[in-house]
């Protein structure tokens, strides 16, 4: 491996590296599918993980990410930045191999396996992603953020939705026709994902590094650095505050799907999928609106969507399963693809775009440590209030009464999981009126964005309404009405 650090880059190496990158993104991604989310979420339900489990399991991830403010001295001691992102993500991704092997002992002593291995994989991986956002932020050229992120996210997703289908219905076909092995189909797809991982990190040893910018700072006043800039302060504060909203609820999606709603993991699963296709869709979209405006312009339209998303997951339930329930969950996910892509493309790209090139590490860390915080809490604090709110119900109907017979009209009806999902809501409400204090070069309004929006989605819908000579959108419907005048 070619470990050495050079002053300037030409430009085949700036673009033999951008290869690489998506490269890692499509092995990563593999990885990221198959030992995490549902497949994670459910692998722990089979062990018998209570709520507060699963939350500490989504907790764990954000709160590594602390390791973060030691990262930095280490990124800063030895600039090379390289070398410790490579050997940190080999060692990270190899604690999956203890995960793969739990299964052999029994579930309570798996599950505390799973937990000790989760905390020493995301460990390493921190500081691995420390060094690589700071490598990231020298590398890439920032006026093609959007559309380069966007690229990268939309092959990784390509790749994630075959994966996640494949692995679901092979979990699925274990579990109906060789239930006692159930558990060891989970570490055949954690071993897939691991061999992805470790390609990965062969594909990030071949990406150059340019040499780091001077500073003369010493370390304490490194980490004060992002927190004395007021722009970058509030960016802090939207960002915290979104991560804490989105983390209170999304870990539980799935837990409320398989066991409020009583679906099948393979269907769980066709949601995601159908989220991820309508990301992968709206990514190239977001992309250019990105570039063309603000990264915070895709915030203001993207996060208040997702918000509603969120309060929308309330009414799956009046108060048990209803007819409606598996249409409101279609369109839930439909829309949480359409803001999700904008939202992961935009949170990223901005705080990249307002970080100082000499400075980057410290304010790519401070970025990443005040998410990881509210993001550790939120899930704690979730799964602790779904055990509290589990024999509480809040219920708002219409009640008709006449003669003959009494109607109630259920309008609102809050159990477990629903409480929550409102607290997002509404800190999810704060951290958008936080957004609006931030600068972030040229503004524009949120419906030039949503026409911008409108726009883009339009332009292949019109191509495909005009080939081969079908002009659905485009009838001459005036033309018609002149003909009929005359006649």
């Amino acid at each position: 491996m070619n470990f050495s650090v050079k002053e300037k880059l030409s430009e085949e190496e700036i673009k033999e590296g951008l290869k690489n990158i998506i490269k890692d993104g499509l092995a990563t991604q593999a990885m990221i599918t198959l030992t995490g989310g549902v497949f994670l979420v459910s692998f722990a339900l089979m062990l018998g993980a209570s709520n507060t489990i699963i939350g500490l399991l989504a907790a764990i991830p954000p709160l590594s990410q602390l390791i973060q403010i030691p990262a930095i001295y280490l990124v800063e001691k030895f600039r090379a930045r390289k070398a410790i992102c490579v050997y940190t993500s080999a060692i990270s991704r190899s604690f999956w191999l203890i995960v793969i092997l739990a299964p052999l002992l029994n579930k309570e002593s798996a599950l505390v396996l799973l937990i000790i291995a989760l905390l020493s994989h995301t460990i390493f991986s921190a500081i691995s992603n420390c060094s690589w956002n700071s490598w990231l932020h020298d590398l890439l050229p920032k006026q093609k953020l959007g559309d380069f992120f966007s690229r990268r996210m939309s092959y990784s997703m390509i790749l994630a939705i075959s994966l996640s289908m494949s692995a679901g219905f092979f979990i699925d076909y274990v579990k109906s026709n060789m239930p006692e092995l159930a558990l060891y189909s989970y570490s055949i797809v954690f071993l897939i994902g691991y061999i992805a991982g470790m390609i990965g990190v062969y594909f990030i040893s071949n990406i150059p590094e340019p040499k780091m910018c001077s500073t003369k700072t010493d370390f304490k006043s490194l980490l004060r650095e992002p927190f004395k800039d007021e722009n970058f302060k509030n960016l802090l504060a939207f960002s915290g505050s979104w991560a804490f909203a989105v983390n209170l609820a999304s870990p539980f999606f799935t837990v409320y799907m398989l066991k409020m709603l009583g679906l099948s993991l393979s269907f769980v699963i066709v949601l995601v999928i159908l989220s991820q296709i309508t990301s992968l869709i709206f990514l190239r979209v977001w992309g250019k609106i990105a570039d063309s405006y603000s990264n915070k312009s895709v915030l203001s339209v993207s996060s208040p969507l997702f918000l509603i998303c969120i309060l929308a997951w309330t009414f799956t339930t009046m108060p048990e399963k209803h007819i409606l329930s598996i249409p409101l969950l279609i369109i839930i996910h439909i829309l949480m693809g359409i803001s999700l892509a904008g939202v992961n493309l935009a949170s990223r790209n901005i705080a990249l775009k307002l970080s100082p090139k000499a400075k980057a590490t410290s304010y790519l860390a401070a970025h990443s440590i005040i998410n990881s915080i509210s993001a550790g809490i939120a899930p704690i604090i979730g799964g602790n209030l779904a055990d509290f709110f589990a024999n509480r119900e809040l219920d708002w109907k219409i009640v008709y009464s006449s003669p003959n017979r009494i109607v109630d009209i259920p309008m609102l009806s809050f159990q477990q999981w629903d409480f929550f999902f409102f607290f997002a809501f509404l800190i999810g409400l704060y951290s958008i009126h936080r957004l609006a204090m931030v600068k972030e070069g040229k503004e524009v309004e949120k419906k030039v964005v949503i026409n911008k929006l409108f726009a883009e989605v339009k332009r292949p819908v019109r191509n495909f309404a005009t080939a081969g000579g079908i002009y659905v959108f485009q009838y001459p419907f005036k033309n018609l009405k002149i003909r009929k005048s005359k006649g």
